[in-house]
């Protein structure tokens, strides 16, 4: 990082800041899932189904940022994306603080979901420009800041439900990361996504390549992982494990804590360990943890083995952009959009369906489902490893 020169250090520290305002966006919501409850729902609460449905809609409208920002990062000035999509996520959160009911709650969530996901799109690709001789380290810091972003948002709103200071001023107080983010990029030169000369692979070539679909699936099941249980997790410790709402967000900030020393853990590691090596024992280790916090009759070894599993689960999404973009190096910002589509789908679709099946068992059933996810991705990753590389899987499939 360091050998960066100063403009390109000044760009890469206005990326970290970035990833970390998104982050705060979408992170501190968990913590109040039970207080949205109580707050727009009739004297029973809001159902665990209406719960899940605010992840979800924030979540549906992240992915439909994405799919708009790739192809728009292709042809118009990064500069612009990036400063829109932070006024927006800024305009999202000003809306959530005033939302008078569930619904134009949900309104809101989209409106805040979708300047995230401009962002969570366009970084990664910026990142990985200025720093192209170290992609898995590079997309693995990027992707720790936005956990140290939900530390951050946690522990504001946990120190709020302490404090019994309002979700709607903390929604007020978390706008001042957006708006410094924004001053930030202001006069700053971003690189070029492709390399001058370079001629971006297209889309339609690159679906139809195993190894890509592979990447895709893969990303998928890293994000279904990581969220599938980190949003959960405040309601899981209150309403399985008998804990505080304080504890609940305390532990959602131990779980971000756990995924930023993995991540950072995976940057230092990537000459010493292959990553899909890496990501396989990751997998198998995070497969253990969530059968320990679904079946552990100890509630503290339940809680510890989520927040572990933060950890263990950390790299998958970081690392498996790097494994692209390394594969695909001309795949531009459309094929950024794309993996990211997949991976948010994967954060949309899971805690919506652990909060179907949690309805009609509870939650210690539901976040089991998740646990098929890094099963599934072990496969997946055991596949590309025999593969290695693209131009192999062209030859298999010839």
């Amino acid at each position: 990082m360091m050998s960066l020169c100063r403009p390109e250090r000044r760009a890469l520290y206005a990326c970290y800041a970035a990833m970390m305002c998104l982050a705060m966006a979408l992170n501190f919501l968990p913590v109040f899932l039970t207080t949205f409850s109580h707050t727009f729902g009739a004297a029973s609460g809001l159902t665990t189904e209406q719960l899940g449905r605010i992840p979800a809609v924030m979540f549906l409208s992240f992915i439909v940022a994405i799919l708009i920002t790739g192809p728009l990062a292709d042809r118009v000035r990064i500069a612009l994306i990036i400063r829109f999509a932070l006024g927006t996520t800024l305009v999202g959160l000003g809306w959530v603080a005033m939302a008078p009911s569930y619904t134009l709650l949900l309104c809101a969530v989209a409106v805040m979901g979708f300047g995230a996901g401009m962002l969570d799109m366009i970084l990664s690709p910026i990142v990985a420009a200025l720093q192209p001789e170290r992609r898995s380290a590079a997309m693995n810091w990027l992707h720790a800041y936005f956990c140290i972003g939900a530390v951050a948002a946690v522990l504001i709103a946990s120190v709020a439900l302490q404090w019994d200071i309002s979700w709607r001023t903390v929604a007020l107080i978390l706008m001042v990361a957006p708006l410094a983010t924004l001053l930030l990029f202001l006069g700053l030169t971003l690189p070029p996504l492709i390399k001058e000369g370079g001629q971006r692979e297209s889309m339609p070539t690159l679906i139809k390549q195993p190894y890509f679909i592979a990447c895709l699936l893969a990303i998928f099941l890293g994000g279904a992982t990581e969220v599938g249980l980190s949003q959960w997790l405040p309601a899981f410790a209150e309403q399985s494990l008998g804990y505080s709402k304080e504890v609940g967000g305390y532990t959602l900030a131990a779980f971000s804590v756990g995924m930023a020393l993995g991540r950072i853990g995976a940057a230092l590691l990537q000459e010493r360990v292959p990553a899909i090596s890496l990501m396989l024992g990751c997998c198998a280790v995070t497969v253990v943890l969530f059968f320990v916090i679904s079946f552990s009759s100890s509630p503290a070894l339940a809680l510890a083995a989520a927040i572990a599993a933060g950890f263990s689960g950390s790299c998958l999404w970081p690392t498996m952009l790097a494994i692209t973009s390394e594969a695909y190096p001309q795949g531009g910002a459309t094929m950024f959009s794309v993996l990211t589509a997949s991976g948010n789908a994967g954060c949309s679709l899971v805690p919506w369906i652990v909060g179907i099946i949690a309805a009609y068992s509870d939650l210690h059933i539901g976040l089991l489902a998740v646990t098929f996810c890094p099963a599934a991705m072990m496969v997946l990753l055991v596949w590309m490893s025999r593969c290695s590389s693209p131009q192999k899987t062209t030859i298999l499939n010839a």
